[in-house]
Protein backbone atom coordinates (compact mmCIF):
# COMPACT_ATOMS: atom_id res chain seq x y z
CA UNK A 1 0.00 0.00 0.00
CA UNK A 2 1.68 3.64 -1.19
CA UNK A 3 0.86 6.40 0.51
CA UNK A 4 3.82 8.61 -1.13
CA UNK A 5 3.16 11.37 -3.13
CA UNK A 6 4.71 13.78 -5.31
CA UNK A 7 3.73 17.45 -4.33
CA UNK A 8 5.69 20.16 -7.00
CA UNK A 9 8.56 17.99 -6.95
CA UNK A 10 9.14 16.71 -3.47
CA UNK A 11 8.66 13.39 -2.31
CA UNK A 12 6.38 12.67 0.75
CA UNK A 13 5.64 9.69 2.42
CA UNK A 14 2.15 10.99 2.84
CA UNK A 15 -0.79 13.32 1.74
CA UNK A 16 -0.78 15.03 5.27
CA UNK A 17 0.71 18.18 6.69
CA UNK A 18 -0.65 20.85 9.02
CA UNK A 19 -2.31 23.97 8.72
CA UNK A 20 -0.31 26.73 9.35
CA UNK A 21 -0.69 28.77 12.57
CA UNK A 22 -2.20 25.33 14.23
CA UNK A 23 0.50 23.84 14.87
CA UNK A 24 3.28 26.63 15.49
CA UNK A 25 6.47 24.69 14.59
CA UNK A 26 5.78 21.18 15.61
CA UNK A 27 7.53 21.99 19.84
CA UNK A 28 4.43 22.42 20.70
CA UNK A 29 2.75 18.79 19.37
CA UNK A 30 6.07 16.38 19.47
CA UNK A 31 4.99 14.86 23.12
CA UNK A 32 1.59 13.85 21.00
CA UNK A 33 2.86 13.27 17.83
CA UNK A 34 5.78 11.39 16.01
CA UNK A 35 6.42 14.54 13.39
CA UNK A 36 8.33 11.73 11.58
CA UNK A 37 4.58 9.85 10.81
CA UNK A 38 3.54 12.90 8.79
CA UNK A 39 4.06 13.77 5.34
CA UNK A 40 5.38 17.72 6.40
CA UNK A 41 4.91 20.14 8.90
CA UNK A 42 4.17 23.32 7.85
CA UNK A 43 5.56 26.06 10.37
CA UNK A 44 3.52 28.92 11.69
CA UNK A 45 3.88 32.51 9.88
CA UNK A 46 6.91 33.84 9.33
CA UNK A 47 7.78 37.44 8.78
CA UNK A 48 11.31 39.45 8.25
CA UNK A 49 10.93 41.33 11.37
CA UNK A 50 8.98 40.22 14.68
CA UNK A 51 5.15 41.20 14.48
CA UNK A 52 3.50 41.84 17.65
CA UNK A 53 -0.02 40.60 16.44
CA UNK A 54 -3.80 41.89 17.66
CA UNK A 55 -4.48 43.31 20.75
CA UNK A 56 -6.63 40.49 23.09
CA UNK A 57 -8.97 39.13 22.83
CA UNK A 58 -8.35 37.22 19.55
CA UNK A 59 -9.59 33.66 19.57
CA UNK A 60 -13.43 32.47 20.33
CA UNK A 61 -15.61 29.66 19.41
CA UNK A 62 -18.12 29.39 17.50
CA UNK A 63 -20.75 26.69 16.48
CA UNK A 64 -18.96 24.19 14.52
CA UNK A 65 -15.43 26.29 14.73
CA UNK A 66 -13.93 29.12 16.08
CA UNK A 67 -12.54 32.80 15.07
CA UNK A 68 -9.04 33.77 15.10
CA UNK A 69 -7.26 37.12 14.96
CA UNK A 70 -4.20 36.50 16.20
CA UNK A 71 -2.50 38.83 13.23
CA UNK A 72 -0.08 36.39 12.58
CA UNK A 73 2.04 37.06 15.71
CA UNK A 74 5.74 35.55 15.03
CA UNK A 75 8.72 36.11 16.33
CA UNK A 76 10.40 36.74 12.99
CA UNK A 77 12.98 34.59 10.62
CA UNK A 78 16.07 35.14 12.71
CA UNK A 79 14.28 33.52 15.72
CA UNK A 80 12.89 30.89 13.34
CA UNK A 81 16.19 29.64 11.29
CA UNK A 82 18.49 29.62 14.62
CA UNK A 83 15.36 28.28 16.65
CA UNK A 84 12.91 25.98 15.10
CA UNK A 85 14.20 24.58 11.70
CA UNK A 86 17.13 23.16 13.39
CA UNK A 87 14.31 21.73 15.97
CA UNK A 88 12.32 20.33 12.91
CA UNK A 89 15.34 18.49 11.36
CA UNK A 90 15.79 16.00 14.15
CA UNK A 91 12.56 14.41 12.71
CA UNK A 92 12.35 12.84 9.22
CA UNK A 93 9.45 14.76 7.81
CA UNK A 94 9.46 17.65 5.39
CA UNK A 95 9.67 21.22 6.26
CA UNK A 96 7.16 23.71 4.48
CA UNK A 97 7.92 27.10 5.66
CA UNK A 98 4.54 29.50 5.57
CA UNK A 99 6.00 33.26 5.03
CA UNK A 100 4.03 36.09 4.99
CA UNK A 101 4.40 39.91 4.84
CA UNK A 102 2.90 43.84 4.03
CA UNK A 103 5.13 44.41 1.26
CA UNK A 104 6.51 42.41 -1.72
CA UNK A 105 9.57 43.60 -0.29
CA UNK A 106 9.24 41.56 2.87
CA UNK A 107 8.04 38.36 2.01
CA UNK A 108 11.34 38.38 -0.53
CA UNK A 109 13.02 39.41 2.61
CA UNK A 110 12.03 36.09 4.08
CA UNK A 111 12.51 34.06 1.00
CA UNK A 112 15.95 34.88 0.06
CA UNK A 113 16.50 34.16 3.64
CA UNK A 114 15.54 31.08 3.40
CA UNK A 115 17.61 30.05 -0.02
CA UNK A 116 20.29 28.71 2.48
CA UNK A 117 18.04 27.03 4.76
CA UNK A 118 17.24 23.17 4.19
CA UNK A 119 13.08 23.75 4.13
CA UNK A 120 11.32 21.65 1.32
CA UNK A 121 8.65 24.46 0.23
CA UNK A 122 7.50 27.73 1.09
CA UNK A 123 3.90 28.34 1.34
CA UNK A 124 2.89 32.06 0.85
CA UNK A 125 0.38 33.88 2.58
CA UNK A 126 -1.01 36.01 0.07
CA UNK A 127 -4.19 36.65 2.74
CA UNK A 128 -2.08 39.42 4.72
CA UNK A 129 -3.05 43.08 3.62
CA UNK A 130 -1.15 44.65 1.38
CA UNK A 131 -0.18 47.76 2.60
CA UNK A 132 0.87 49.60 -0.43
CA UNK A 133 -2.20 48.47 -2.12
CA UNK A 134 -4.63 50.48 0.31
CA UNK A 135 -5.07 47.25 2.61
CA UNK A 136 -7.03 44.65 0.19
CA UNK A 137 -5.47 41.58 0.47
CA UNK A 138 -2.51 40.12 -1.56
CA UNK A 139 -4.80 37.54 -2.69
CA UNK A 140 -8.35 39.03 -3.59
CA UNK A 141 -7.18 40.65 -6.65
CA UNK A 142 -6.09 38.70 -9.91
CA UNK A 143 -3.50 41.01 -10.78
CA UNK A 144 -1.86 41.32 -7.65
CA UNK A 145 -1.93 37.28 -7.31
CA UNK A 146 0.31 36.95 -10.25
CA UNK A 147 2.57 39.75 -10.04
CA UNK A 148 3.19 38.88 -5.94
CA UNK A 149 3.88 35.23 -7.93
CA UNK A 150 6.07 35.90 -10.02
CA UNK A 151 8.52 38.64 -7.96
CA UNK A 152 8.61 35.44 -5.11
CA UNK A 153 9.08 32.85 -7.59
CA UNK A 154 12.35 34.95 -9.20
CA UNK A 155 14.19 34.72 -5.89
CA UNK A 156 12.60 31.68 -4.20
CA UNK A 157 15.28 28.70 -4.40
CA UNK A 158 12.65 26.09 -3.20
CA UNK A 159 9.11 25.50 -5.01
CA UNK A 160 6.21 27.78 -4.11
CA UNK A 161 2.75 27.19 -2.80
CA UNK A 162 0.40 30.36 -2.86
CA UNK A 163 -2.02 29.86 -0.22
CA UNK A 164 -5.41 31.27 -1.33
CA UNK A 165 -7.99 33.25 0.52
CA UNK A 166 -11.62 32.18 0.00
CA UNK A 167 -12.80 35.51 0.22
CA UNK A 168 -13.07 36.28 -3.18
CA UNK A 169 -15.79 35.79 -6.16
CA UNK A 170 -14.27 33.31 -8.48
CA UNK A 171 -11.43 31.24 -6.70
CA UNK A 172 -10.65 29.72 -9.92
CA UNK A 173 -9.51 33.34 -10.91
CA UNK A 174 -7.15 33.42 -8.24
CA UNK A 175 -6.15 29.87 -8.85
CA UNK A 176 -5.22 30.30 -12.65
CA UNK A 177 -3.32 33.80 -11.46
CA UNK A 178 -0.88 32.02 -9.34
CA UNK A 179 -0.25 29.62 -12.03
CA UNK A 180 0.83 32.04 -14.16
CA UNK A 181 2.82 33.82 -11.69
CA UNK A 182 4.60 30.63 -12.08
CA UNK A 183 3.80 29.07 -8.43
CA UNK A 184 4.98 25.57 -8.41
CA UNK A 185 1.76 24.78 -5.81
CA UNK A 186 -1.70 26.09 -4.69
CA UNK A 187 -3.02 25.45 -0.88
CA UNK A 188 -6.40 26.22 0.04
CA UNK A 189 -9.01 27.57 2.06
CA UNK A 190 -7.64 30.10 4.27
CA UNK A 191 -9.60 31.35 6.93
CA UNK A 192 -13.40 32.94 5.64
CA UNK A 193 -14.04 36.24 7.41
CA UNK A 194 -16.47 36.06 10.52
CA UNK A 195 -17.65 38.15 13.44
CA UNK A 196 -19.44 37.22 16.65
CA UNK A 197 -20.65 39.39 19.17
CA UNK A 198 -20.68 39.29 22.83
CA UNK A 199 -25.09 39.80 23.97
CA UNK A 200 -24.55 40.02 27.43
CA UNK A 201 -21.51 42.54 27.13
CA UNK A 202 -22.70 44.02 23.74
CA UNK A 203 -19.61 44.69 22.31
CA UNK A 204 -17.14 42.40 19.75
CA UNK A 205 -16.08 38.86 20.93
CA UNK A 206 -13.00 39.88 19.07
CA UNK A 207 -11.14 43.17 19.56
CA UNK A 208 -10.23 43.27 15.60
CA UNK A 209 -14.00 42.82 15.23
CA UNK A 210 -13.92 40.37 12.94
CA UNK A 211 -11.54 37.32 12.45
CA UNK A 212 -10.80 33.73 10.31
CA UNK A 213 -13.49 31.41 10.37
CA UNK A 214 -11.82 27.53 10.84
CA UNK A 215 -13.04 24.25 11.79
CA UNK A 216 -15.57 21.68 10.52
CA UNK A 217 -18.66 24.76 9.68
CA UNK A 218 -16.43 25.59 6.72
CA UNK A 219 -15.66 22.21 5.30
CA UNK A 220 -18.34 22.26 2.71
CA UNK A 221 -16.98 25.67 1.40
CA UNK A 222 -13.58 24.22 1.04
CA UNK A 223 -14.30 21.03 -0.58
CA UNK A 224 -16.20 23.11 -3.32
CA UNK A 225 -13.38 25.80 -3.49
CA UNK A 226 -10.51 22.76 -4.00
CA UNK A 227 -12.67 20.83 -6.76
CA UNK A 228 -12.96 23.82 -8.74
CA UNK A 229 -9.31 25.06 -8.33
CA UNK A 230 -8.16 21.76 -8.97
CA UNK A 231 -9.75 21.27 -12.21
CA UNK A 232 -8.80 25.10 -12.69
CA UNK A 233 -4.81 24.55 -13.07
CA UNK A 234 -2.51 21.67 -13.58
CA UNK A 235 0.03 22.89 -10.44
CA UNK A 236 -0.34 20.18 -7.43
CA UNK A 237 -3.07 21.08 -5.08
CA UNK A 238 -3.06 21.13 -0.96
CA UNK A 239 -6.07 21.20 0.18
CA UNK A 240 -7.88 22.35 3.62
CA UNK A 241 -10.47 23.78 5.82
CA UNK A 242 -12.21 21.84 8.45
CA UNK A 243 -10.60 18.26 8.29
CA UNK A 244 -10.97 16.45 11.44
CA UNK A 245 -11.17 12.84 10.05
CA UNK A 246 -10.23 10.50 7.67
CA UNK A 247 -13.55 10.18 5.98
CA UNK A 248 -12.62 14.69 5.87
CA UNK A 249 -9.36 14.20 4.69
CA UNK A 250 -10.52 11.75 1.66
CA UNK A 251 -13.02 14.33 0.45
CA UNK A 252 -10.59 16.63 0.25
CA UNK A 253 -8.34 14.30 -2.37
CA UNK A 254 -11.20 12.84 -3.39
CA UNK A 255 -12.39 16.11 -5.07
CA UNK A 256 -8.46 16.91 -6.22
CA UNK A 257 -5.93 17.61 -3.42
CA UNK A 258 -2.86 16.11 -4.03
CA UNK A 259 -1.54 17.09 0.01
CA UNK A 260 -4.12 17.63 2.78
CA UNK A 261 -3.53 19.45 6.14
CA UNK A 262 -5.53 19.28 9.60
CA UNK A 263 -5.39 22.66 11.40
CA UNK A 264 -8.55 23.69 13.98
CA UNK A 265 -8.21 20.21 14.73
CA UNK A 266 -4.99 20.19 16.32
CA UNK A 267 -6.39 22.33 19.30
CA UNK A 268 -8.96 19.83 20.97
CA UNK A 269 -7.49 16.80 19.38
CA UNK A 270 -3.51 16.55 19.37
CA UNK A 271 -3.05 13.12 17.93
CA UNK A 272 -5.52 14.55 15.02
CA UNK A 273 -2.53 14.17 12.07
CA UNK A 274 -1.48 10.80 13.25
CA UNK A 275 -5.02 9.68 13.48
CA UNK A 276 -6.27 11.03 9.95
CA UNK A 277 -2.64 9.14 8.30
CA UNK A 278 -4.27 5.81 9.72
CA UNK A 279 -7.65 6.20 9.35
CA UNK A 280 -6.64 7.11 5.21
CA UNK A 281 -4.47 3.42 5.87
CA UNK A 282 -7.57 1.49 7.30
CA UNK A 283 -9.90 3.01 4.00
CA UNK A 284 -7.17 1.76 1.52
CA UNK A 285 -6.86 -1.47 2.94
CA UNK A 286 -10.72 -2.33 3.30
CA UNK A 287 -11.43 -0.71 -0.21
CA UNK A 288 -8.08 -2.46 -1.82
CA UNK A 289 -6.87 0.64 -3.23
CA UNK A 290 -2.81 0.27 -3.42
CA UNK A 291 -1.84 3.44 -4.21
CA UNK A 292 -3.65 6.59 -2.79
CA UNK A 293 -3.20 7.92 -6.23
CA UNK A 294 -6.24 6.16 -7.93
CA UNK A 295 -8.33 8.46 -5.27
CA UNK A 296 -6.49 12.11 -5.72
CA UNK A 297 -9.36 13.80 -8.12
CA UNK A 298 -11.38 10.39 -8.48
CA UNK A 299 -14.41 12.52 -8.62
CA UNK A 300 -15.33 14.15 -11.39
Amino acid sequence: MNLSVDFAGVSMKNPVTTASGTFGSGAEYNEFVDLSRLGAVTTKGVANVPWPGNPTPRICETYGGMLNAIGLQNPGIDVFVERDIPFLKQYDTNIIVNVCGKTPEEYIAVVERLAQEDVALLEINISCPNVKAGGIAFGQDPKQVEKITRQIKEKAKQPIIMKLSPNVTDITEMAKAAEAGGADAISLINTLTGMKIDINRRKFALANKTGGMSGPAVKPVAVRMVYQAAHAVSIPVLGMGGIQTAEDALEFIMAGATMVAVGTANFHNPTATTDVISGIEAFMKEHQVKDIKELIGCVE
